[in-house]
Order: C-alpha cells, then structure tokens, then sequence
C-alpha cells in the first residue's frame, strides 16, 4: 500500500489497469445480461420478475462495500496519514451512492409484484435508505471541507463512524421480522440460491465491481489532476 502512496507511482498503475477494469466489467455485465435474462428460466413464484437479481443484488453488495471502501480509506487517513487516502474515499462516494440508489430502485420495482407494494418501512429498506443518505451526506461533508487538511478530517471520521449501519443492514432480516427474503447466498455455508441463477449472478456482481473499480480509480485520476492543477495556479499567484 506504501509503495502507491507516491501519487506518481500510484498513476503509473491507475493508467493502464483503468480501461482493463472498464471494458472488462463491461463485457461481463453484457454477458451476465444475456446469460441471466434470456437463458435463465423463469422462477416457480415469481416468474420472470425474479431476474431482476442479477441488478439488485449486486448493486446492494456494491453499495455496501462502497461504504467499507471509505471506511478504510478514513482510517489510513487519520492514522496513518496516507497521502492519496482522502482521494480514494472522495472518489468512492459518488459511485457508492448511485450504486445504493439502484439497489433501492430496483428493490422497489422487484418488490412492486412480490409484496403488492413499492416500499415497505422494513428493517433491510430502511437501513440501505439510510446508507444512501449516509453517503449523500458524506458528498457534501467532504466537498465542504476538501480546502484544508485538518478540516478533511472531519469528513474521515464521519466515514468511520457510518460503518456501524453495515452490520445493521447485513442482520437486520435476522434481528427484526421483515419482507426481504433471507441471506440466499453464502461464502462460509451453503446457498441456497438455484445454480441456475446462482453462476449469472456471480457474473454480474464481477462485472459490475469491475465497474466500480474502472470508475473509482477514473475519479481518483481526476481528482489528482485537479490538485496539482489547484497547487499549480497557487503557485503562480504568489510569483
């Protein structure tokens, strides 16, 4: 991690692995699409609807992993005063938003003929709307106090303290009675997920974090731009 806390050096990697995630993630989604949408058959209860998991699921574990990305982002900052630290959760909050903001749309559209209603005040929706909000507020926090080194702080300690809603979403259809189906896939255990559905959703989430990547470490690119252009013109005014 060090090694690339040199910005030149971590632009030299940024560069060339940008379009590999892009088009790579693009390719993978258009695959995971085909392969989920047309080739898969429809489910015994829901029909057809049910495909939408190969969008809703992945844009939910993004969204989360997002937040876990500046989490760790905010603690390289404050403790270890990594230089590019700031500019790899600035750069995540923006995708992590959207991303979260699709995971809720699409929920909704799923849970539009599954439960007879768009939303539901639930402990699984109201936690991943939280997260959308956390993040909202971690754009204007951090837009606010991007000026001064000591002001950005403020910003690394709010991404510290909103991870305590990510455990809250991943348990919240165990702690409280809920809509949301239960945990269906898992590392450690067994999933219960069809295979049929299960490969295709591999696909996609993989896609789509290659995405996630292409279009962090694209930010990231600009941001740094953006700096040396900022410390460029200062150093013209003072001549």
């Amino acid at each position: 991690m060090h090694a690339y806390a040199n910005p030149t050096r971590f632009l030299s990697l940024a560069r060339p692995l940008t379009p590999f995630l892009l088009f790579g993630g693009i390719a993978m989604v258009l695959l995971a699409c085909i392969w989920g949408l047309w080739a898969t058959p429809a489910e015994r209860l829901q029909g057809d609807t049910v495909k939408i998991i190969f969008v809703h699921v992945p844009m939910a574990w993004l969204g989360m992993a997002g937040w876990s990305g500046i989490a760790i982002a905010s603690i390289s900052e404050l403790i270890w005063r990594h230089p590019l630290a700031s500019h790899a959760a600035r750069a995540i909050a923006v995708p992590g938003a959207l991303f979260t903001l699709l995971c809720l749309i699409t929920g909704a559209i799923w849970g539009r003929p599954a439960w007879g209603t768009w939303w539901v005040w639930d402990g699984r929706l109201t936690s991943m709307l939280v997260l959308f909000f956390l993040y909202l507020a971690y754009i204007v926090l951090a837009n606010e106090t991007s000026k001064g080194k000591g002001q950005s702080r403020i910003a690394a300690i709010f991404g510290v303290v909103g991870i305590i809603n990510l455990p809250i979403i991943r348990f919240s259809v165990e702690w409280w009675e809920t809509h949301h189906q239960g945990t269906s896939i898992s590392i450690m255990g067994k999933s219960t997920i069809d295979t049929l559905y299960l490969w295709p959703l591999l696909v996609s989430a993989i896609g789509f974090s290659l995405l996630f990547g292409a279009i962090v470490l694209m930010r990231m690119r600009a941001s740094l731009a953006q700096t040396k252009v900022d410390a460029r013109l200062k150093r013209m005014a003072a001549e």
